[in-house]
């Protein structure tokens, strides 16, 4: 099962990083989500894909025609947060804020349940695991933000999450769609998204989608946007993550689209035997 999916942000979405941290910063800087929004629909259409959405509530209230033309098109709206706030440096009380924000953003302007949720920068560590029952009192049906490998903005390993699942979160259960890895020289490789796939060669990304019964994709419009401007203050090493490889990441999508069946998270959904897949106890 191979799930395509974007997280619908600007260009300037970078986390952890002093000059677009916060919504007043964000103002100093140009739109270019409509341009890298068209090239996303024209890859689904070249490659009559289906995906689902993961919007900001923030893109939603300040462009709520990108979110119209999503909804349009047929596909699926789940919520990325409205602010997008790394999850493990707000409250309890800030995240479920925030959160609200978002659905009812989105909810307005489509007029369908989100019933999906992905953290900024999968930010859900084993010491913020209280996202989950706010999910659940939210309405979230399904995550996709659990990270089972160590990483920059989050992870939490010790779930050892790697193919759908569920979530038993104090008695409720939460289906849980994860980011895969695949073992590579005794590593956890991440291939199916952001800068991990813009920096590996297309042929070593094809011979891990074989070797994987599940992946989780994850795209954002500026992956494919190679004329973006440099943000201020990153270091030489976040430079090189956020800009490598950015010419040519929309053709490797779009040859990994029409070499592998994908789907989108409701069918993905749909195909899972839910009544099979392993339940992981979530304490908080």
């Amino acid at each position: 099962m191979n799930i395509l999916t974007f997280d619908i942000e600007e260009w300037f979405h970078i986390l952890d990083n002093a000059s677009t941290r916060t919504e007043a910063e964000w103002s100093r800087y140009e739109t270019r989500i409509y341009a890298n929004m068209d090239l996303i629909f024209q890859l689904l259409e070249d490659t009559k894909s289906r995906a689902t959405f993961f919007c900001l509530g923030w893109v939603a209230d300040k462009h709520p025609d990108v979110i119209r033309r999503i909804d349009a098109a047929g596909f699926e709206i789940a919520t990325h947060s409205y602010a997008h706030q790394l999850a493990y440096e707000q409250s309890p009380a800030e995240f479920q804020a925030d959160l609200e924000r978002s659905i009812k953003h989105l909810q307005d302007i489509t007029g369908k349940k989100v019933r999906s949720y992905r953290a900024p920068g999968f930010s859900i560590k084993e010491y913020n695991r209280w996202v989950f029952p706010i999910l659940i009192e939210q309405g979230i049906e399904i995550d996709c933000s659990v990270f089972s490998a160590r990483r920059a903005h989050g992870g939490d390993a010790s779930l050892g999450m790697f193919e759908p699942g569920y979530l038993n979160v104090n008695g409720t259960l939460l289906k849980e769609f994860p980011i895969n890895t695949a073992a590579v020289l005794g590593q956890d490789l991440i291939f199916s998204g952001g800068g991990y796939f813009r920096l590996l060669p297309y042929r070593a990304i094809k011979s891990l989608m074989h070797r994987s019964d599940y992946v989780m994709t994850y795209f954002h419009p500026r992956d494919f946007d190679a004329t973006q401007p440099m943000i201020p203050g990153l270091s030489r090493m976040r430079q090189f993550k956020s800009y490598y490889g950015l010419k040519n990441c929309l053709p490797k999508l779009k040859q990994l689209l029409l070499e592998f069946p994908f789907v989108d998270l409701t069918e993905a959904d749909r195909q899972t035997d839910w009544t099979k897949v392993v339940k992981k106890e979530v304490k908080v």
